[in-house]
């Protein structure tokens, strides 16, 4: 069998940054272990799976370790693929999902993700977080993932984690988002999973989910701004929308081909 597959790099407009993914279209799904398996093979933090049905289409996200929940940079670049690559006329893209049902719009090159908002609440931080971290923060919070919120932005980009110390929690599909206030733009952060192939995620749209209605209060504004500060790096531009956010960026396709099964 062989299999049409796309890899593009989410959240940028340039190859080399944001954050790659690969989207593989599918006739009928393949058994689970099989979609894992291709995951692993493409060796990226995400693998994006969809079948088209009727007037919508189901997606799945594998990592090379886990199917997960959810995912946007993955989301983000199925659209673009369908949209940028393939043609797809609609002006609106409906995604079925394992977190429902996901909308993507598009105006000026962006792409506008409708995603589930996950409001953190304040909690204590696991000891073995604690220990893997060699700056701490002043405020903790946990939706899906744990929230640190951290003085400044110079603290995110030196932030250092002890793997060994890291792996030693399991937080299921989530991870850790480290964030702050940033002068230039609204905030920054970055994203870690714990127990996974890929320890620092470049650009994490879910993670977004919670960072959106966090500073969306904290800064008393709708509309913001964001940057991932990854070695990849990449750009969100970001909207509260109560229960919902919007989540959007651009997108730049690396490759294309085929793989044989």
């Amino acid at each position: 069998m062989k299999f049409d597959f796309f890899q593009v790099d989410s959240f940028t407009n340039k190859v080399f940054k944001g954050n790659p993914a690969c989207v593989v279209r599918l006739n009928k799904w393949l058994p689970d272990d099989i979609l894992l398996n291709i995951a692993k093979e493409n060796a990226v933090a995400e693998t994006a799976f969809f079948v088209e049905q009727d007037d919508s289409f189901r997606l799945r996200w594998f990592t090379p370790d886990i199917e997960i929940d959810l995912c946007g940079h993955a989301t983000l670049a199925t659209a673009f693929v369908l949209k940028s690559v393939l043609g797809f006329s609609n002006d609106k893209i409906i995604f079925k999902t394992m977190s429902g049902n996901l909308t993507v719009t598009f105006e000026n090159e962006i792409y506008f993700m409708n995603l589930p908002s996950r409001i953190p609440i304040k909690t204590t931080l696991p000891k073995e977080i604690e220990l893997a971290l060699n700056i701490q923060p002043i405020e903790v919070l946990k939706a899906r993932d744990y929230l640190l919120v951290f003085e400044d932005e110079l603290q995110i980009r030196d932030i250092l984690i002890n793997r060994q110390e890291f792996d030693k929690i399991n937080l299921g599909f989530g991870g850790v988002i480290v964030t702050s206030k940033s002068k230039s733009i609204d905030f920054v952060s970055r994203f870690f999973t714990p127990q996974a192939t890929i320890l620092e995620d470049p650009v994490t749209g879910s993670a977004h989910c919670t960072l959106v209605p966090y500073w969306s209060k904290k800064l008393d504004k709708i509309s913001l701004q964001a940057s991932q500060l990854s070695q990849r790096g990449g750009q969100l531009v970001c909207k509260n929308l109560g229960e919902r956010v919007q989540i959007g960026g651009q997108a730049i396709l690396y490759s294309r081909g085929q793989f044989h099964i």
